[in-house]
């Protein structure tokens, strides 16, 4: 009768809810089973598989000293701890079992290790790598194949010293140590070496390999693609037995990150099946270089191919509407993409870019305050795009509002409150956001943030604090801040000074035209018309030409 209540226990476990799991708990200690440790150790083990370790938890404190002392019984709570947490118990109760006499064996050493990189504990890691090694356990198959894990997702910032490609090494020595390795083992390998760089390491393992699926050859063109060897990864793709979209999408990728967006489209064209990454591809590698009529033509294509868009397609193609100007088109993105609230955050952002950039600023922040969770690039569009457009105070009260968020600003988000300043006449509040920059935040200003600081200052006639600062800062002064100085030489009338700014500027041999203009400039307006003159004339011995302003909108 036992035997027979114990086989149906055991065929009843792994398909129960919880709620009969109780009742063969109920039964258990009816029937005297607690004393079993085989069944017992399946029923505790089971409890562990519901999402929770309470349950677990009080079955194991409620058990007697003798069956609570059973290794297989540690390592069901080992083992529910490293799948449900809080991780630092499954660490814990590996601790106490030489306490208690247990010694961890094949079974216990992978769900520590996988504790520890949940916790991201790869110094506590490496140090039950030690013990595995003297326990002589290293060579079990999911014990190799945890360790072999943890040094893959260990981050090059662990262990401050070593190498970048140690953790690697390491991860290889165990690697080529296994008795066992299925192909997935090797691909891990492989994209590990790509995803650093190492595509001369990728390629002997690669070749090595005693089989190959096809994600060991997309990952192979994936690293030529990376590394700009588009000939290597063309010749790799025409060697494959079969393949898939993403071996013809990494293909266009891969001409289209060296210019060569023709035969990247041709392979776009050739490619029997598409998915939507293959359209993003396409139609973001003609954003990138500028081909925005095409983008948006591509995209257009894509609508009436049936496929649909996701948030990606939505960024670029909301980008070549930005720079074409085209609000209308913009729109219609806006209408495709739907509700923002339900939206993800880069694609708010791409809209509220577009309608700044269109000129439609109201809109820009109308779209902004809907978007739900806003990261700090999304913070960084709204107060650039306030700035551009004159709205300096509503710029600062903006950069305000987010930090009062707790979101932390960076050099972008300061650089686009400086300009908010300098353009809107705030000095004052100017010189406190570049104070905090270091104070608050440990941000050093760049030359981009003392070039606003110093434009801020000549606008507002403070020419001599201007020139003071640019004597301190520790940065060689750039064309854009001889530019500044220029402007501000403009606003105090200051020829002589004028003089000595472009003196130092044409030491840069800059081909920037501004310099010249706002020179000849200064001297128009005060009369000086054949200094003025002379001015343009040092622009045509220099063979400097100044463009025609132009605007999308």
């Amino acid at each position: 009768m036992p035997c027979n209540l114990e086989l149906k226990i055991s065929k009843t476990l792994p398909k129960c809810t919880f709620q009969h799991l109780k009742q063969i708990h109920a039964l258990i200690i009816t029937c005297s089973l607690s004393k079993n440790i085989k069944i017992f150790s399946k029923f505790l083990r089971r409890t562990t598989e519901f999402g929770r370790m309470d349950y677990s938890n009080l079955i194991f404190s409620q058990m007697g000293h003798d069956s609570s002392a059973e290794i297989v019984i540690w390592n069901a709570m080992i083992r529910g701890y490293a799948f449900n947490g809080p991780f630092q118990e499954c660490i814990r109760m590996f601790d106490e079992m030489p306490q208690r006499g247990l010694k961890p064996h094949n079974f216990t050493y992978p769900y520590v290790i996988n504790s520890c990189c949940e916790l991201e504990w790869y110094g506590r890691g490496k140090r039950v790598h030690c013990e595995i090694v003297k326990s002589g356990f290293e060579s079990s198959y999911a014990v190799a194949n945890s360790l072999f894990n943890m040094y893959l997702k260990m981050p090059a910032s662990f262990d401050v010293g070593l190498a970048s490609n140690c953790k690697l090494d390491y991860a290889r020595k165990i690697f080529d140590d296994m008795c066992v390795r299925p192909v997935e083992l090797w691909n891990q390998m492989i994209g590990k070496y790509v995803n650093i760089g190492d595509v001369k390491s990728a390629r002997e393992l690669f070749d090595i390999m005693p089989e190959r699926d096809i994600v060991s050859w997309n990952s192979m063109i994936l690293g030529y693609a990376k590394g700009g060897k588009v000939a290597n990864a063309r010749g790799l793709f025409e060697k494959m037995p079969e393949k898939n979209v993403i071996s013809w999408t990494s293909m266009i990728g891969a001409y289209a990150d060296t210019d060569d967006l023709e035969t990247a489209r041709s392979f776009f064209e050739t490619m029997p099946q598409r998915n939507v990454v293959s359209w993003n591809s396409m139609i973001s590698s003609y954003a990138k270089h500028g081909k925005f009529v095409e983008s948006l033509n591509l995209f257009v294509q894509m609508q009436s191919e049936g496929v649909t868009p996701d948030g990606y397609t939505f960024v670029s193609v909301l980008s070549a509407c930005s720079n074409l100007g085209d609000l209308e088109f913009g729109k219609y993105i806006h209408y495709l993409s739907g509700d923002l609230s339900q939206s993800e955050v880069m694609v708010g952002t791409a809209l509220t870019e577009m309608y700044a950039q269109c000129g439609d600023v109201d809109k820009a922040f109308a779209v902004f305050i809907k978007i739900g969770k806003r990261d700090v690039f999304c913070w960084n569009v709204i107060i650039k795009a306030l700035a551009l457009h004159g709205r300096s105070e509503e710029a600062i009260k903006i950069f305000l509002l987010m930090r009062k968020t707790g979101l932390k600003p960076n050099d972008f988000t300061f650089t686009s409150a400086l300009f908010a300043c300098s353009h809107g006449g705030l000095v004052e509040e100017g010189h406190i956001i570049f104070n905090s920059m270091e104070k608050d935040y440990k941000i050093i200003p760049k030359i981009t943030h003392y070039g606003c600081l110093i434009d801020m200052l000549c606008r507002n006639g403070q020419l001599e604090e201007a020139m003071l600062l640019v004597e301190d800062m520790p940065f060689q002064p750039d064309v854009a801040i001889w530019g500044a100085l220029l402007g501000g030489c403009r606003v105090t009338g200051d020829l002589k000074l004028a003089e000595k700014v472009v003196e130092k500027a044409t030491e840069m041999e800059t081909n920037e035209s501004g310099v010249y203009v706002l020179l000849s400039n200064i001297h128009a307006s005060a009369g000086q018309w054949i200094e003025a003159a002379d001015a343009r004339k040092k622009m045509d011995e220099k063979k400097i030409s100044k463009k025609t302003g132009s605007s999308v909108v």
